[in-house]
Order: C-alpha cells, then structure tokens, then sequence
C-alpha cells in the first residue's frame, strides 16, 4: 500500500509517494492558486506516471493521503475569508477593535488601526452573563439571541463566531446560542469560543475564535472540493490535514478548527525536519525552507520543535498550540524593485505560480531571484522540473537589465546584487529565531530544503558564522516527506487558576486525567485505535507576570501527592532555562493544563537506496558568476557516491533543485546520499 505526502506551496505543488518497501517516488507541478486540488491531481498523475501506473490503480492502493495546505494561510494574507458576523456578550463588542490597548508598533505615532476581520455593524451584543467563578449573574435572553441573529441573517453573513465571556468557565449560552444559529441559519459555518479555545485572556479567545469562523468556510469549500475529486479518482483511504503543531487531523476535525490549518504547509516542513534530526543523529537543526513565494525558519533544539500559543498571523492573534515557525517574504519568485532612491529592494512581493518569473515565459516581466540565479548561470535552462520545462533566458536577462538600468549598474552587477540581497534579508530571518532569543547559530547546523534554498544556504550560513548546512537527496519535497512522519495528535486545555502551594494536587491530577480521556475520545471518534503517547505540560507564570511559559511534564506523575511542587519545581527551571534566572522563593502560578495526546501512525518514510558505488564524475562543466566568471563542474546529486567530497565552486543538480558551492565549501556525502557541507569563512 502507497502512503502519499502532498504539500501545496504559492509556487509549487509538491508530492511523495512510499511504497511498501520504503521507496520514494516524487514528483512537483506548478500549483494553481485559484483551486490548489487541480494542482493536487496534476501532481497525482505526474507520480503515478513516474510509477508507471494508472492514477486511479494508484489511489485504490493508497493507505493513506497526508495533505499540508495553504488555503487557509492565504485567505489570511490576502483578506479573502468568509463574510463573518459575532455574537458576544452584550456591551462588550469592541473587545477586538481594543484588543490588548498596544500598537503594533507604539513609536509609530500615525500608524493607523488595523482592519478589523468583522466590521462594527456585525458584531452584536447579546443580552447574557456569566462570571468567573462560573455563576450565572444574567441567563441568556432569547429575545436578545432572536435578534441578534435575524440581524446577521439580514446581513448575509457566511460565518458566525460566538464568544461571550467566561464560557471558558461554562459554555452554557454559547452552546446553546451556536444551536439557535444552526436552526436558523442552517448553512452557516459556526465557530465558538468554548469549542474552539476554551480558555482565559479574552483578547486571545475571541481574535482565535473569529479568526477560526474567517477561514473556516473557505477550508470547508476546498477540502470537500478535493475529496469529492479524490473519491471519484478511486481514493478508499482516509485524507488528512497537517495541523500547525505539526500533528495531523481527520477533515471533519480540520474543518471544524479550521484556525488549526494556518500553518498547515510550514508544519511539515517542521515534522521533517524533526525526523531528519533523528536520522542525522544531530538534534540542533535550524530547519531552513526556502521555496518560490516564502522562506520558513524554525529551531530544533535536542530533536524538539519549539511549540507556541501566542503566534500572529497577518496581524491577526491565533492562540492555538502550533510549532514557532517565522515566515519571511524571501522566495524564488520574490520581485527585485529599485526604489526613488535607487535603493534595491527584494521581496516580500512574489511573481508566484502565475504569472511567475519572467524566465517561466507565462507573461511574468518583473525581475524576481529566479530570473537573478540564471543569468548568474546558477541555473539549467534545460532541467526545470526534470526538463519538462525550459526557462527563458532572453527573458530573465531583459528583465534583470531593467533593474540594472535603474541602479545604474551592468548585468551582472545588479544580478548578484539582488542574490546577495535576499541572502541578507533570510540571514535576518534566522538571527530573529536564534540570535534575538538568546540562541548561538553557531552551534547549530542549518538544514536546508525547498527548491530554492541550494542556491543561497552557504552564502546564508556563512554571513551568519555557520560551519555545517546539511541538504537531504530528498529536499526540493522534504515538507510533503515529512508530512508521512506526522502522527494524529489532539490538544485539550482546561484553565485552572491558582498558586500551585494552594491547589489540590488530586484535583489537578484528576484535571489531567479527564483531558487525557477526552484526547483518546476525539482519536477514537477519527476511528484509529493504534498506540498512544500522551504530553502533558503546564502554563504557568510567576504571580506579577503578565505572560505565561510552556512548561513540558514529559516524565512527571500526574497521580503523584507532590505534583503540584514537582511542576512549580519544572516551571522555575524552565524559566531559568528561558531567562537566566528564576525566583524560587514566589509562588508558581497554575494557569492552563494542557494534553497533547499522539495516535502514532505506523510507517516512516525511508530515503531512497543510494545506488552510486563509485565517485561521480562531473556531467559538465558551466561558467558560473562569482564576482567574476568562473568554470565550475556540475554534479547529478543522485549519482553522488557515500564518502564521495566535493571541493566549490561546483554545482550539484537533480531534478527538482540545485545546490551551489562557492569557493572554500566542502561537500561530504553521507551514507543517505545527503550532504554535510563544510561553510567556509
């Protein structure tokens, strides 16, 4: 049985394909961002042709289908989500627009208010109350309830969001109000609080939960889209949706959370970093994802990604549980532009699939960091996408000429100062999860992936002090690879207020117990009956703090009668960890138990077997630019042999990405047929 990874990316649409045996087929087409599932079976017929099977045999011999999507990253982005209405508790709508009383930036003193996703006039107040400690100060008034919904009805609203406060504490009036909006609104996506984030700081819940019913709708439509193609082209396997913790979920659970899919593709890229940690047998990765539109950053630390649940997302707060991913806009297809100063600039602005660089020949005529690499000589006009296509050179040096008129410069000049550039502009990338944390670079090694990054990484790491950046065979896909090591995973929270000297140790010990068995519920319900792991962690804060630390319990007895001094006794060491420092002698403050339970799906992706027994030699030589013209030999990256070094300038191609050396670097292949490159100074 076939297990397939597919990973949808603003420039490409990626897939892998692991046979019973561990062997990796794969295969990339052009993604097709006014319905990513026409790109999704594209793609499936181009890895059933590299099968030499029929697309229809394949999916009937499909065990299962691991999707990662952009859908609803982008309905974020570009603010095309669902018309969306709230409810929330009366007098209390401008929570949103208030938010936590800061600006973005607080010395930007013109900074306009953001664009709110619910405009005023849909946000009404409903006449309810309920207050911390759970007691019902004003039942819910259905006359109010009646009202409020027949007004978002009249406004043709998609979605409705409810959150009123203290539903955390009992979710009584939303629940009941989300059915009143089920009978009378019966196509309307329902998104609520209780549901959807169920614990304290209402600014969070509330920006979660409308975030959740903006994308929610859009998700919905393409995910029924593409399984309703999927069944009809024979698929009989389960479909699932990489989540932003990195985990997997069924569609029915991605649907419902669909506020969980926000980082869906980057999060693969995570889980296969992750596994690529244990097979290097090295755990401080900086995984470095740089594809046509974006480049992902994240830290690995001891083969751990770090989890957070204070992410913003296109200005937008979203407090569920996901992996601490930065996106930059640095990509193969990030536009060059020069400035009324005549000062380059490069990216965020990406040419994307459509119209693309000048040199894919769709009508793209902007200069971007592709259209820079081939007139560098970087590139094979003739192997893009393993030769079914062929780039235009003519066009890449017009379109690089335009910018080098407008700097004042020759072509090459300007085609290296755009490569450096955005070489600059991802070394600020990883300082801002490294550096500015607190965190050496230099003691990580930086692997890197996506179809880009081969070109850049060295340069990158070099700029940055790095000596080691290792490159999987497989890394041109390694986000859609790594997808097949996710596992199903649920997160349950409960918010339990108190010094952790004065909580009873049996009560939170039972707290954690009823998560667990809701978590092995929600994974029962997704019918999988497997093994289960269960991770179980704290959010906890000194008493005059305003922000909370994720403190892992992995190891800890939640029955124990110390429990409560053995999580504050893990919370001051991770604070120290953290911060340098922890006050031993204040309370530890409990403020959300958290369980994260793991159906583990069996079958890791394998590399595919390194055949190659003797060195490879070069299959050509190429004049590359270097600050000058230099010949370089070129390398087929899957006829490279184990032990084989390779001394830069060189190349190493395959059919998905090229990998460059400049003068100093070393290439030693690794028994997996990866390299382990030697930065020089």
């Amino acid at each position: 049985m076939f297990r397939i990874g597919i990973d949808v990316g603003g420039t490409f649409t990626d897939l892998v394909c692991v046979d019973p045996a561990g062997c990796v087929t794969l295969a990339k087409v052009a993604s097709t961002p006014s319905d990513q599932s026409l790109g999704v079976m594209e793609g499936l017929d181009r890895l059933a042709e590299a099968l030499a099977i029929d697309r229809g045999a394949m999916l009937a011999r499909t065990e299962r289908i691991v999707h990662g999507t952009t859908v609803a990253t982008n309905a974020l982005l570009e603010r095309k989500g669902a018309k969306v209405g709230l409810l929330t508790t009366e007098g209390h709508r401008d929570i949103i627009e208030m938010r936590e009383g800061l600006k973005d930036d607080r010395y930007h003193l013109r900074q306009p208010p953001p664009i709110q996703l619910v405009p005023r006039q849909l946000r009404i107040g409903v006449r309810e109350r309920i207050r911390a400690d759970g007691r019902i100060d004003i039942p819910l008034d259905r006359d109010s309830l009646a009202a409020a919904i027949a007004g978002l009805k009249k406004q043709a609203v998609e979605a409705v969001a409810i959150c009123y406060l203290h539903s955390w504490r009992d979710p009584i009036h939303e629940q009941a109000s989300a059915m009143a909006v089920r009978e009378e609104m019966p196509g309307a996506y329902i998104s609520f609080s209780s549901a959807v984030l169920p614990q304290i700081k209402e600014y969070d819940r509330l920006c979660t939960t409308v975030v959740n019913a903006y994308v929610g709708p859009g998700l919905q439509r393409y995910l029924a889209r593409l399984e309703l193609r999927l069944r009809e082209a024979g698929l009989r396997a389960p479909v699932l949706i990489v989540q932003s913790h990195g985990g997997v979920a069924t569609i029915d659970e991605a649907v419902r959370l669909a506020a969980g899919c926000v980082l869906s593709g980057p999060a693969g890229g995570v889980a296969g970093s992750q596994y690529a940690a244990r097979l290097l047998g090295h755990g401080d990765l900086i995984p470095f994802d740089m594809g046509g539109t974006s480049t992902d950053i994240s830290l690995i630390i001891d083969g751990e990604a770090a989890i957070a649940s204070d992410r913003r997302i296109a200005g937008q707060r979203v407090a569920l549980q996901s992996l601490d991913i930065t996106s930059i806009g640095a990509g193969g297809g990030s536009i060059a532009r020069v400035d009324h100063g005549s000062v380059l600039h490069v990216g965020p602005e990406s040419a994307g699939a459509q119209p693309g660089p000048a040199c894919y020949g769709r009508g793209g005529s902007d200069a971007t960091v592709t259209d820079a690499n081939l007139v560098l000589g970087f590139l094979n006009p003739d192997n893009f996408l393993g030769g079914r296509a062929r780039l235009d050179c003519r066009a890449a040096r017009a379109a690089v000429d335009r910018v080098a008129e407008k700097l004042g410069l020759d072509r090459m000049a300007a085609a290296e100062g755009i490569h450096r550039v955005i070489n600059t502009h991802m070394a600020e990338g990883i300082r801002l999860v490294s550096v500015r944390r607190g965190v050496d670079p230099r003691r990580f090694a930086v692997l890197a992936f996506g179809g880009a990054a081969g070109l850049h990484v060295t340069d990158v790491a070099r700029q940055l002090d790095m000596k080691r950046v290792v490159v999987p065979r497989l890394c041109a896909v390694l986000s859609a690879w790594g997808m097949l090591a996710s596992n199903l995973r649920c997160e349950v929270i409960r918010t339990h207020i108190g010094d952790a000297s004065r909580l009873d140790p049996r009560q939170v010990g039972n707290t954690f117990r009823e998560m667990e068995a809701e978590g092995r519920r929600r994974l029962a319900d997704a019918s999988f009956f497997g093994p289960v792991r269960v991770r179980p962690s704290a959010d906890m804060r000194y008493g005059e703090q305003v922000f909370e630390v994720a403190v892992p319990l992995d190891g800890v007895d939640l029955g124990a009668p110390d429990l409560l001094q053995k999580m504050a006794d893990a919370f001051h060491a991770r604070h120290e960890e953290l911060y340098t420092y922890s006050l031993r002698d204040q309370d530890a403050v409990l403020v959300n138990a958290r369980i994260a339970v793991i159906g583990e799906l069996p079958g890791l992706p394998q590399e595919p077997i390194v055949r190659a027994q003797e060195p490879a030699e070069p299959t050509q030589l190429r004049r590359i630019y270097l600050g000058g013209w230099v010949e370089a030999p070129v390398y087929a990256f899957d006829a490279l042999a184990p032990g084989q070094v390779l001394e830069g300038p060189a190349l190493i191609e395959s059919a998905t990405t090229s990998i460059l050396l400049r003068r100093g670097d070393r290439a030693h292949t690794k028994s997996l047929g990866w390299l382990d490159v030697e930065v020089a100074s």
